[in-house]
């Protein structure tokens, strides 16, 4: 089905090179990859796979699952046997972990060379994901910078992030590797964007995976999240994004997917337009919306839903929608496709637009 509403052109987005992850393609023009992470100890691999399928349902196109010793190995094989969806491997310290998680399944890894030990483990690393496929992201952080670059007082933050980057890809590309993706992490908003701005014009054919790290709770996270990814997708940069939040990692997708189609980038489900209320307001609308937004929350159509509190852009915005409803003294009136269907009662409002929902 076709919703109603018409939204801006999505933003030109940054052509770079295809990267293929599983199932998945990372780059190219492909859709912006939506992503995750569990927080079950992999060992306990049912725990970690229903993890894995709750992130798939919640919108995860991909999940990232960390391999910290080889006591969770075997977990780890058996989460990428059984996944919905690719796998990643998140990996630290241990080159030999990143070997293991590539005999595993694993279709990435995500390693940061500057912890991963020497050089020539790094290769060994490389010289394994490019004899099976296995994609890899390099990821940078703030908090875990090479000591030359962490040292250095002539460079800003972004510019120490962009040149950790430049020398990691520099190396694998060298030795022939191309099948990568690329992440530069800060906690700071301005950082991340500028960093990201750089890595773009500095590496325009590399897939750029979007994050703000250790962004906080719910509400802070989603702000700070929106705020940096929003502006960076807007730019058209970007390939694939994983919003962090020191919550159930359930709560992330929704986010990203709020992200992308606030910018018209990529749907998924519903969309809810509802007023902040005034004193022209005549319904208790707060917890109406409230109840709409929760029952959506299981919706997968792509239709437009408005809740509207007052006369004065009620109607317009309730017969701009799919279904909605314009409220005035105790009842609304329900719209439908553009056209006014009937009144309805102050405590018959969500039941009449999820009704009407399910028609559609």
């Amino acid at each position: 089905m076709t919703a109603r509403t018409s939204y801006a052109t999505a933003p030109a987005r940054s052509l770079t090179r295809p990267v293929h992850v599983g199932s998945v393609t990372i780059g190219g023009g492909a859709p912006v990859v939506v992503q995750s992470m569990t927080c079950t100890p992999t060992a306990d691999a049912a725990s970690t796979l229903a993890q894995v399928r709750a992130l798939a349902d919640a919108g995860c196109d991909i999940v990232r699952v960390t391999l910290p010793n080889q006591a969770a190995v075997e977990g780890f094989r058996e989460v990428c046997a059984s996944s919905p969806v690719p796998i990643v491997a998140d990996i630290h310290f241990d080159h030999r972990l990143a070997l293991a998680a590539i005999d595993a399944g694993a279709a990435k890894l995500r390693i940061n060379p500057g912890n991963i030990g020497s050089w020539e483990k790094v290769d060994e690393v490389i010289e394994a994901a490019g004899s099976v496929g296995t994609a890899i992201r390099i990821g940078v952080n703030a908090g875990s910078l090479e000591e030359d670059l962490a040292a250095r007082d002539d460079l800003t933050q972004p510019e120490k992030l962009v040149a950790s980057s430049l020398r990691f890809v520099e190396h694998f590309e060298d030795r022939g590797f191309k099948n990568i993706v690329l992440s530069a992490k800060a906690h700071s908003v301005p950082t991340t964007i500028e960093t990201y701005r750089a890595l773009s014009r500095e590496l325009p054919h590399v897939p750029l995976h979007l994050g703000v790290t250790e962004a906080g709770t719910v509400q802070q996270g989603t702000i700070k999240s929106a705020v940096g990814l929003g502006a960076l997708l807007a730019d058209g940069i970007g390939d694939t994004l994983r919003v962090s939040l020191t919550a159930d990692p359930t709560e992330e997708p929704p986010v990203a997917w709020g992200i992308l189609q606030c910018l018209g980038i990529r749907r998924r489900g519903p969309e809810l337009v509802s007023c902040p209320t005034c004193g022209r307001t005549q319904v208790d609308l707060i917890p109406i919306a409230q109840e709409v937004e929760r029952r959506l929350r299981t919706c997968t159509k792509p239709v437009s839903v408005a809740v509207m509190g007052c006369v004065v852009n009620g109607p317009g915005e309730a017969s701009d929608a799919d279904v909605g409803v314009a409220c005035g003294k105790g009842s609304a009136l329900l719209f439908k496709h553009g056209k006014p269907l009937r009144k309805v009662a102050e405590s018959e409002i969500v039941d009449a637009l999820m009704e009407e929902i399910e028609k559609l």
